[in-house]
């Protein structure tokens, strides 16, 4: 049994909330943090110890709010594997940010060589992703699609694919969920163009 949280997750979440103040999640009044929180919860009900859980926190801190200058801050606060962490779930620390499906499919190739802390908190960061996409279909319909950057096949594509990767010689619960929630994000989008 890991031991409890302690400063230094109370230190990374106020960071992650201090840079995220003022973001929302794409299309609603969502808070981001309220995002952030749910990965890290998800990462600790699967085992995540304090590092992983405060990699979780701060996951979309550097593709979100300063690139590679908050990767090496996080390095400076939290040391090097959260720091690395963060790096490997970000799929880009450029801005503008390139093609959507340029990024996509690099931070897919990229995947399988990934830490065991870093394909921890993609797979809980995909699945809280996927679940609010699917909340919101069933909300307000199929005009949420045009919230994202691609078209529903390539998100499907893409989370099918995080699925997949991760899915490689490991079956835990929280991909068994994975690929559950994706599963039914495919019915829904089929449902709708049916």
């Amino acid at each position: 049994m890991p031991p409890p949280l302690g400063p230094p997750f109370a230190a990374a979440l106020e960071f992650a909330a201090r840079l995220h103040a003022g973001q929302f999640r794409k299309g609603t009044t969502i808070p981001y943090v309220a995002h952030v929180l749910a990965v890290a919860a998800l990462a600790l009900e699967a085992g995540a110890d304090e590092e992983v859980a405060m990699a979780a926190v701060l996951h979309d801190t550097a593709e979100d709010c300063g690139g590679q200058p908050i990767v090496e801050e996080i390095r400076a606060r939290f040391g090097p594997r959260v720091a690395g962490i963060v790096a490997e779930c970000s799929d880009t620390f450029v801005a503008p940010k390139p093609p959507w499906m340029e990024r996509k499919t690099a931070y897919l190739a990229h995947l399988p060589e990934a830490s065991e802390g870093a394909k921890l908190v993609c797979a809980c960061d995909k699945l809280h992703n996927v679940r609010s996409m699917i909340r919101d279909l069933r909300a307000e319909g199929p005009s949420v699609w045009a919230r994202f950057n691609a078209k529903p096949a390539a998100i499907i594509w893409y989370y099918t694919q995080v699925a997949e990767i991760l899915s490689r010689g490991e079956d835990s619960l929280i991909l068994k969920d994975l690929r559950a929630a994706v599963a039914k994000l495919e019915l829904i989008k089929s449902a709708a163009l049916g």
